[in-house]
């Protein structure tokens, strides 16, 4: 009996059951899983003791580092039926769950792993990676993707805070539309914001920058070519007419790429932040696009960051019939 009362103990705290949960599906050293659950490696640790102590876990040594797996085999048949008891809602939950971001982690960190003896090649190629990085940094990939857009684009980066993207986006602009327009226009409610961009593009003469909000766009009908909006509309309590208003802007064809937090239940983001929308799920999109007579084109949850705090992040690109 007193097993019993042991086990319930060792499940009874929520973040042992994520501990369990992952390396169920991995082993993984202690390192790795505190950047799956971002949480101090000392907590992982200190978690992971008393789960070895209760026979959960098994400890391999590879030199210097330790790695843990879940103790299923291990187990006797009550331990067994117990655990299932407890994993089956946390299984259950849905994508905008902890749980699920712990497994969209757990992906990053198992696909930034270098291998072992048969994949020498690729622990080498790591290695290049940072000589590469420390001779010519990283700021050369984006300018180098933004370059496959095709010429002479109408740009309006909306909410475009800073201005970090502006001048990125001048180069691969039109340099004047044909009513003299500027090839990219980034708008922006805040004045502080606007003054730091303001800085930023001061020798970008294709870059004009204009206060307003995003349900009324200081932009004419059918005026642009491509819109951005990169982790803006969760800031948006009222989010129809800003894709009304999008839609008003696009030319025919024209796309608008939103880069957003994907559905997710942390609620601290509106009550610290004041964020109006936990994420965005596709079938949101959906619905907000037809009801502006847009249509989404794609949709892809991107790759998780191992280091990122924050919810996954999806890109979406819409597109104006």
């Amino acid at each position: 009996m007193i097993a019993v009362f042991d086990r319930l103990t060792a499940l009874s705290e929520p973040l042992r059951v994520r501990i369990l949960r992952t390396l169920a599906r991995e082993e993984l050293a202690v390192g790795e899983l505190a950047r799956v659950l971002q949480t101090s490696q000392p907590t992982i640790s200190r978690h992971l003791k008393q789960l070895d102590e209760g026979g959960w876990v098994l400890k391999r040594r590879a030199g210097t580092a330790s790695y843990y797996r879940f103790a299923n085999g291990d187990l006797d048949a009550d331990a067994r039926a117990l655990w299932q008891v407890v994993v089956a809602p946390v299984d259950a939950a849905d994508a905008t769950s902890v749980y699920a971001e712990d497994l969209r982690r757990l992906d990053g960190v198992v696909a930034a792993r270098t291998g072992d003896s048969e994949e020498l090649f690729r622990r080498l190629g790591g290695r290049w990676d940072n000589v590469r990085k420390e001779l010519f940094g990283e700021n050369y990939v984006l300018p180098a993707l933004l370059a496959m857009l095709p010429p002479g684009l109408t740009i309006a980066d909306l909410g475009c805070g800073t201005g970090a993207m502006l001048p990125l986006l001048a180069p691969v602009a039109a340099n004047r539309g044909p009513n003299g327009e500027p090839g990219v226009i980034g708008i922006d409610r805040e004045d502080a914001m606007l003054d730091v961009a303001r800085e930023r593009t001061a020798d970008l003469p294709n870059v004009v920058l204009r206060r307003g909000l995003l349900d009324a766009l200081p932009l004419p009908n059918a005026s642009v070519d491509l819109a951005l909006c990169e982790l803006v509309l969760h800031h948006v309590r009222e989010l129809g007419p800003v894709f009304s208003e999008v839609a008003r802007v696009l030319k025919p064809h024209g796309r608008w790429i939103v880069l957003d937090m994907v559905e997710h239940d942390r609620q601290d983001y509106a009550d610290t932040m004041g964020h109006q929308h936990l994420g965005f799920s596709r079938a949101g999109m959906e619905a907000l696009a037809r009801g502006a007579g847009l249509g989404v084109q794609s949709w892809r949850v991107l790759p998780g960051d191992p280091l990122a705090q924050g919810p996954a992040l999806f890109v979406s690109v819409l597109t104006r019939p």
